[in-house]
């Protein structure tokens, strides 16, 4: 399967579960989305723990030009606070259209939770297949001697009870928004 063939599966699967998917060239195109859709809904903060400070650099600015604030680490004090999450995926499966992010961070965790909207970046070239084109790159992450947390995330958080009544951002975002990074 070409690489071209393991995105369409990957946005199809993430979408299936209401993920909305789309294709950027650039880490300054997914600032550009995460501010636009921040003020779209009104929001007030942004947190992307994880990002390097190159890209923070970037984001900073385009956040205080939208009217948003960047929230800084640590977000413990600021978790009531986190209105939209923008971080970067480690790894996606094409087939479940799951993301995986090793969250050590208490940040990530946090964002990822706490968010009303997420925002991840993928790199398509971390797209795999299936889930056992992914099994030695978790083999590396669980023989680290660090501790460890790896979230996988499929969709928005959703939740049912015994009548079948969905409701969507009990445990988590009520949206993910997934960046397909296309190029290196």
């Amino acid at each position: 399967m070409d690489q071209e063939m393991i995105n369409q599966l990957m946005a199809d699967k993430a979408g299936a579960v209401q993920a909305v998917v789309s294709e950027i060239g650039s880490f300054d195109e997914a600032v550009a989305y995460t501010v636009a859709l921040a003020r779209t809904k009104a929001y007030e903060t942004v947190a992307a723990p994880g990002l390097d400070d190159t890209q923070l650099s970037v984001l900073a600015p385009a956040c205080q030009a939208g009217g948003l604030t960047l929230l800084e680490s640590p977000l413990y004090d600021q978790a009531q606070q986190i209105h939209a999450a923008l971080t970067a995926a480690d790894w996606g499966i094409a087939e479940t259209g799951t993301l995986v992010l090793k969250s050590a961070s208490e940040d990530i965790r946090l964002a990822t939770m706490l968010a009303e909207v997420h925002i991840a970046v993928l790199a398509e070239s971390r797209i795999v297949p299936d889930s056992a084109a992914i099994a030695g790159h978790l083999n590396e992450i669980l023989m680290d001697d660090s501790p460890s947390y790896t979230a996988f995330i499929t969709g928005a958080s959703r939740t049912a009870d015994i009548e079948r009544v969905l409701a969507i951002g009990v445990h988590g975002p009520q949206e993910l928004h997934i960046l397909i990074h296309k190029g290196d």
